[in-house]
């Protein structure tokens, strides 16, 4: 919704967000202890700003299967999926969490990008019996992590949560990161709520249990998890092998789809082009580096920074699309800020386990001394 401001900018402290975030609360004047809250599951954040679209008919679910990377069929209401649209070199496109709610399937995507994601279903509809629909003007989302979504679900204007499967890697999935008990996202299970959209003040009051965050918060614990976003991590080139988004979105045996052939052969071959890292940066300084700068080593341009955030404990962090040959173990340079990589997918660039095919291996995580 472009020119989109909240109303719950007009909270005591309110700072207003930037970027993918601009129309909402960056935070409310104390963000480390708005992270302390959200960690302990007693904090929500406002996400109204995020994208919602509904696809209602009976052809709903074997239609969006069709397209999507994520095998659908078996879909019970309520049960949250993720999926990806890819162009037809694999290229990511659109993602979204998934949820049917037995009339309809609800499809939350990042802001801004419900206007894309409509035009191109309804490019596909072709005469199935489905109906697509933006409600992004008729709905909110809220954020929550841990249990924090239980009391939304007792408050005014409640529709669904999409409880966000990161990082479980999904029955025909593959993962290229550590496994799903020593990955760092396991310990913050996070949650997205739909309200409609007029009682979104009311449900935050209501939810008096809970202390309202901001976007600094939420951010930091999703870069802390390796989680991408596709405002963020996603450019004009990726694929989800680079991001471990196979993990959550796409299943190796469902059948056909745009874009498979590329998931197909990068998986057999096990080569991505790039590698998602996480990178600590040096934090005596008080500027940090913004998403976009170039990550250099040895002089040279490796990489690119996605995300940047400020971490209540671990400081500044950044996650950055490297090159798949750039050493674990290379001094990193971000704005002559220095930067030590944490892997996330593994320099080989090869799948650490295939279903069906060989058991899970751990992956090394290196962070250079």
């Amino acid at each position: 919704m472009s020119g989109y401001r909240s109303p719950l900018l007009a909270r005591p402290g309110a700072v207003e967000g930037g970027g993918p975030d601009a129309g909402v609360a960056l935070h409310y004047g104390d963000p480390v202890h708005e992270q302390r809250a959200l960690e302990r599951g007693a904090g929500v954040v406002d996400l109204s700003h995020l994208d919602v679209v509904t696809v209602s008919g009976p052809d709903r679910i074997t239609w969006l299967n069709t397209l999507s990377t994520q095998l659908l069929l078996d879909l019970a209401p309520g049960e949250p999926r993720e999926l990806l649209l890819l162009d037809p070199q694999g290229r990511i496109e659109h993602a979204a969490g998934v949820q049917d709610d037995g009339e309809r399937a609800w499809l939350i995507t990042d802001a801004g990008r419900a206007g894309a994601l409509t035009a191109f279903l309804e490019s596909m509809r072709f005469m199935l019996r489905v109906e697509v629909r933006d409600v992004s003007a008729e709905v909110a989302v809220l954020g929550t992590c841990g249990s924090g979504w239980e009391t939304l679900a007792d408050g005014p204007g409640y529709r669904l949560t999409w409880r966000d499967p990161w990082p479980r890697t999904g029955a025909g999935s593959t993962r290229y990161g550590p496994p799903d008990d020593e990955h760092p996202g396991h310990a913050v299970a996070r949650a997205f709520t739909v309200v409609d959209r007029p009682a979104l003040v009311a449900a935050v009051d209501a939810a008096t249990q809970l202390r309202l965050a901001g976007t600094w918060a939420w951010e930091a614990l999703r870069v802390e998890a390796w989680r991408p976003r596709l405002a963020r991590e996603v450019d004009e080139r990726s694929i989800p092998h680079e991001l471990d988004w196979l993990r959550t979105g796409v299943h190796l045996a469902k059948g056909c789809y745009r874009g498979q052939e590329t998931v197909a052969r990068v998986v057999n071959l096990g080569r991505p082009p790039r590698r998602l890292v996480l990178l600590h940066l040096d934090g005596s300084d008080h500027v940090v580096p913004e998403p976009g700068a170039p990550v250099h080593h040895a002089g040279r341009a490796v990489g690119v920074v996605t995300s940047v955030v400020r971490h209540a404990d671990l400081g500044p962090l950044a996650l950055a699309l490297v090159k798949r040959s750039l050493p674990v173990d290379a001094p990193l340079d971000v704005d002559g800020t220095a930067a030590a990589q944490e892997v996330i997918v593994p320099a080989g660039g090869e799948a650490v386990a295939r279903p069906a095919e060989r058991p899970g291996q751990e992956l090394r995580r290196h962070l250079p001394r």
